[in-house]
This record gives C-alpha cells, structure tokens and sequence, in this order.
C-alpha cells in the first residue's frame, strides 16, 4: 500500500484571516477555510502524520530548497500582508529526514535542490496559513519546500515532484502533499485592492482557471501539463506555478489520469483565483 495518502491543490488566502473578525468581511472564506478542515479530517481517517508543503510564498532565486527544521516553531507577521497576518503562532514538527532523502533523489536526476538544518530558516505563509485550519493542534508533522522559482525549469519541478514521490514510497511516514497557491495570481493594482477583495482582476483569468479546473475534473491532464508553462506566465500563476509541477510530478505529470474533485468550488479573492482540490490516488 502506497505511503502516499493524499494529495491537493489548495488555497493560502491571507483574507481567511480577516473571515475570522467581526466586520464587513466576516465569514467571507467560510467555504475555504471549511475545505483546508475538511482536507485535515481526510488525513486523520487516512492516517497522514506528515504533511509536505510546495510553498508559493517561499521565494528563491537559486536552486530548490527545504526547510528541513527538526521543528518550526515562531510568530509571523507577513511583511506583504501585515494588515492581515499578525502574530501568529505556530509549533509544528519537522521531518528532517524526509527531507534529506528528497533532496538527495533530485540530485540524483540533476536538479539542484538543498536540504536546510538551519533554526533561523522561517516558514513563509504559504504553508503557515494552510496549517492553520488543517493542523491547528500539531498533530502532523511538516515539511516545507520553496515553490517560487522565478528562475527555474517545469521539467526540474516535476522531477522535484517525482523525487518527493520516491522518498514517501521508501520511506516509513503516512504524508499528504500540498501544493500550495492560487491558480492564477495578478493581484489588483493598489487603488483598486479595497473595493477588489472578492473579484477577479480580468476576466480572461477567471475563463481560463474555470477551463484548468474542467480539465482536471475530466483527467485532461496530460492537455493541462501541456499547458501550464504558459498558463503560468499568461495568467500570472503564483510562484510561476512550480508548486502545481512539483504536485503532478508526484502524480505521474502527464500519465496522471485521475480526476479531481473539487473541496471549495473556485473562487476569486483580491484579483486572483482560488480553489481546493483533491487529486485521487491510484489504486
């Protein structure tokens, strides 16, 4: 049986927070936050205890990277967003080992990819607002790894993915993995931020995510991959999309034939698009 248990695509909108506190906003991302539990409570039946993270919201401008803290433990502000993230607490355990073993199998197949035993090495919100809902009390480990590579390779991504797929299927753990960020990802210009914060910022970009999105739920996927390095770019995918590769590199990229089932029906938040999705595993 297959140490992989689950696998997602799923939403880190910062306005989650602000859905939380009485005012205007409140119960805005219900449906998104009540997708992020319900993808916890999938964990727990399927007995995940590790959870690895594709972060859009960590950046690096060389090589790939992963925080391979035996434990993250801090309060973050965003510095983006610090209107909306503050002071969050966190404490989750790391999987160090894991995340050498990743590191180790890209090198493998030629990427460049580093594995990271540094305690000042924060987590970035991409995997810190996602925990928030699906792992509230600590009871899975995480794994964090960088998925804003402006500078990178689809092809290296998706061998990121399949390295990621390796180490679980040899390794002991019980892991989900997630990629986390939006579909696509042009934030409105400043003036317009206020009034924008449950719109699209064109509607060429909502056309094209609902057509990703009837793709993947038919396991057009082979057509989607075809697609995605232009998608990424055209339609201003967050972190050039590289967390998306690194997921459907671990499903098979384009040999991936499963269809995805929709947990939080599309939605558009500060001028981008929004989803959760579960991708099922085979057999």
């Amino acid at each position: 049986m297959s140490n992989l248990k689950l696998a997602a695509k799923i939403t880190h909108v910062p306005s989650m927070f602000i859905s939380e506190q009485p005012g205007p906003n409140f119960g805005c991302r219900s449906a998104a936050i009540e997708g992020l539990k319900e993808i916890g409570r999938r964990c727990d039946a399927l007995g995940v205890d590790t959870i690895v993270v594709f972060d859009t919201h960590w950046l690096v401008n060389t090589a790939y990277h992963i925080n391979s803290r035996a434990r993250y433990k801090g309060i973050y502000t965003s510095n983006e967003f610090p209107h909306f993230i503050q002071n969050l607490e966190y404490d989750y355990r790391g999987a160090p080992e894991l995340g050498d073993d990743i590191a180790r199998r890209a090198a493998e197949k030629g990427v460049r990819m580093l594995s990271h035993h540094v305690d000042t090495l924060e987590v970035e919100y991409g995997t810190l607002v996602p925990m928030r809902y699906i792992n509230a009390d600590g009871r899975f480990r995480v794994l964090s790894i960088a998925a804003w590579c402006p500078w990178h390779e689809m092809e290296d991504s998706a061998k990121i993915g399949a390295s990621v797929r390796e180490a679980i299927e040899a390794g002991n753990a019980n892991v989900a993995i997630l990629a986390s960020g939006s579909l696509s990802h042009r934030i409105h210009d400043n003036n317009e931020a206020v009034a924008g914060i449950h719109t699209i910022s064109d509607e060429f970009y909502k056309q094209v995510d609902l057509r990703v999105l009837d793709l993947w739920k038919h396991g057009q996927n082979k057509e989607f991959v075809s697609m995605l390095p232009l998608y990424s770019k055209v339609c201003h995918g967050e972190g050039f999309m590289h967390n998306t590769a690194m997921l459907f590199g671990a499903l098979g990229w384009d040999g991936y034939a499963g269809k995805a089932e929709i947990l939080t029906d599309y939605f558009t938040s500060s001028g981008t698009g929004q989803v959760n999705a579960v991708f099922p595993l085979a057999a």
